[in-house]
């Protein structure tokens, strides 16, 4: 979350995120992350009504997906049957703006190519972009 926040407009402030996971069938680490922006999220708009924000202070949106290749196609959000089958299993921290924050991927079953790089890299882009658009529907932001 670090990288979308303008951390000199809260300059001596803490913000704590903890996020357990109550239910998942998969991509628990993907979902705390969203749901972590969407706390803090949450957070500065209460502080902004307070007055103790003279803004909200992200750069940038943000949301979290995994995607992964799976019998050599790419799917995106795997469930736990998808991910413990995957070949590849990547999760991607990706920006309204379609900036990478974080990306982690790693060959469980085989190497994978550039190419089903971009792939799942595409899939996310798209995870993410409606993850974003679901926030924004919520008037969340």
């Amino acid at each position: 979350l670090r990288g979308s926040v303008d951390l000199k407009d809260i300059a001596g402030k803490t913000f704590w995120i903890d996020c357990d996971v109550l239910q998942a069938d998969g991509g628990t680490r993907t979902a705390s992350i969203t749901g972590g922006y969407i706390a803090l999220l949450l957070a500065f708009n209460r502080l902004k009504e307070m007055g103790k924000l003279e803004k909200i202070p992200f750069i940038h949106s943000l949301a979290s997906i995994s995607a992964g290749m799976v019998e050599g196609k790419p799917l995106l959000d795997l469930n736990y049957h998808e991910d413990s089958q995957a070949d590849v299993d990547m999760n991607f921290v990706i920006t309204g703006q379609g900036q990478l924050i974080e990306v982690q991927g790693t060959a469980e079953g085989q190497c994978f190519s550039k190419t089903e790089m971009d792939q799942m890299f595409e899939l996310a882009l798209q995870g993410t972009n409606r993850l974003l658009a679901i926030i924004e529907e919520l008037r969340i932001g």
